[in-house]
């Protein structure tokens, strides 16, 4: 999981002007968008370059390509075995229908938090951050183009479990597309903040293989990846829908499966947003953009 480029290449984002003295944990800045016509397309193609450099730093880091590419194929299977039981424990689907919702909630942890963890504290502690700082990128647009690769491939990989579910699996088409959309859209943008917010806590590219540790443990077994939260005991279920990701996980089987009525997709949908706006509350007062001394 970690985020080195093999001897002998450069880092196509280690190169820049020389860096201001800015504080390490200065909040992220939010400068407005002037009347200044074209700015739309200069934002487009700073975003455009910085997710071509991390996709070729991606490229380049076969076990960040390996975490991206196949994990989540070995943890479908693992969840598929893991619910093989589900219709008998009450769930009322197959243990395919089950598994597919709690899919996609693990290729948005392994591939967006679990890669972009590392990439944040890698580009901080080789003060790329802290360079693109000084150029025209706004910060927002270069915490957006770093994780731009890994919400791409999660998304890629979403659709793809969508449509072999469908098409392959024998599993029913999504009954409400929409909602499932915004668990996924809203999960990758929760999982990216929550990943520059882990990173601010991790001091080396080693040690975030320890840090995204208690999020993805959390997620796997208590927001319904593995079992879902209808199995559960009553008082352990209520618990576990606070979890971050749980509310994600819960618009994602809606859309899908179907049966939520508009009380439980409103519950979901506030839960998320609101994880959602907290996490971004804590990179805006936390993220550094230094070098931890």
């Amino acid at each position: 999981m970690t985020d080195r480029t093999r001897p002998g290449t450069t880092n196509p984002l280690a190169k820049g002007h020389g860096a201001t003295k800015r504080g390490a944990t200065e909040p992220v800045r939010l400068r407005p968008s002037g009347p200044r016509a074209g700015g739309g397309t200069r934002t487009a193609g700073r975003l455009a370059a910085l997710g071509r450099a991390e996709l070729t730093l991606l490229v380049r880091n076969r076990t960040a390509l390996f975490m991206a590419l196949l994990m989540p194929v070995a943890m479908l299977w693992l969840i598929r075995l893991t619910v093989s039981g589900s219709r008998a424990a009450g769930t009322g689907t197959s243990a395919t229908e089950t598994a597919m919702p709690g899919g996609i909630g693990v290729v948005l942890v392994l591939v967006v938090y679990a890669n972009l963890v590392p990439a944040y504290v890698a580009r901080r502690e080789e003060l790329v951050l802290k360079r693109l700082r000084t150029g025209e990128a706004k910060d927002l647009e270069i915490l957006a183009g770093t994780a731009l690769p890994s919400v791409s491939v999660a998304l890629a990989q979403c659709a793809l479990l969508v449509g072999a579910g469908t098409l392959i699996l024998d599993v029913t088409a999504p009954k409400q597309p929409e909602l499932l959309l915004a668990g996924v859209l809203l999960g990758s943008l929760l999982l990216v903040a929550l990943a520059a917010v882990s990173s601010a806590v991790t001091r080396t590219v080693e040690s975030a293989q320890l840090t995204v540790l208690p999020l993805m443990a959390v997620s796997f077994f208590g927001s319904g990846l593995f079992v879902p939260p209808d199995v559960m005991p009553e008082r352990l279920s209520d618990v576990m829908r606070l979890m971050p990701l749980t509310p994600v996980v819960d618009l994602v089987r809606y859309g899908w499966l179907g049966g939520a009525g508009a009380d439980e997709v409103l519950y979901a949908l506030v839960r998320a947003v609101a994880w959602t706006a907290l996490s971004v509350f804590a990179v805006r007062r936390w993220f550094r953009w230094e070098p931890r001394r």
